[in-house]
């Protein structure tokens, strides 16, 4: 049996011989022919090699976060005060963001500023304080009242006759 190496090469002897019996090639280019079909016979089938895409970014990561109110997105250098809704738009996730553009994890996704308004927010709603620090909300003592009857105590009640004439008198002898 031949090998896919030997079975290469006739192959490329049999394509680079049909292609300069039937076309004008100079003899220095003939060297570079073989080696060029050699070479596209021996990739065919195989992967190609994914490019990853170097991506420039729009501005530095220290000028992104120089005004307080705003940060400057690395795709296009626009100012926001979030970035979630802008990276959800082109397609990205705060972690791929950071990964594309080589950021730290700790890299923020909103303004100081807007994070700061919202934090003063939420302690004005009494949000974020622990449960002990809650101050407990006065209690209305409720009287004491009879425990109700339910419906089936209710059709179990006796049924009281009113009174006649003749109870009345059963009593006086």
């Amino acid at each position: 049996m031949d090998s896919p190496d030997t079975d290469l090469l006739a192959i490329t002897a049999d394509i680079v011989s049909a292609h300069v019996g039937n076309n004008t090639v100079a003899t220095g280019d003939v060297a570079n022919l073989i080696k060029s079909v050699y070479d596209a016979l021996a990739n065919i089938g195989a992967p190609e090699p994914v490019e990853v895409e170097a991506y420039e970014p729009a501005t530095t990561a220290r000028k992104s976060l120089a005004n307080p109110n705003h940060i400057l997105s690395m795709i296009n250098g626009k100012p926001y005060t979030m970035l979630k809704r802008h990276l959800a738009q082109n397609g990205l996730t705060p972690a791929e963001y950071r990964d594309r553009y080589n950021l730290p994890a700790d890299y923020p996704m909103t303004a100081q500023a807007y994070s700061a308004r919202r934090r003063e927010l939420a302690h004005s709603f009494g949000l974020g304080r622990k449960k002990a620090e809650a101050t407990p909300e006065p209690t209305v003592e409720k009287k004491a009242s009879k425990p109700r009857k339910s419906a089936g105590d209710r059709s179990k009640a006796k049924t009281v006759a009113p009174a006649t004439e003749a109870d009345d008198n059963s009593g006086e002898a």
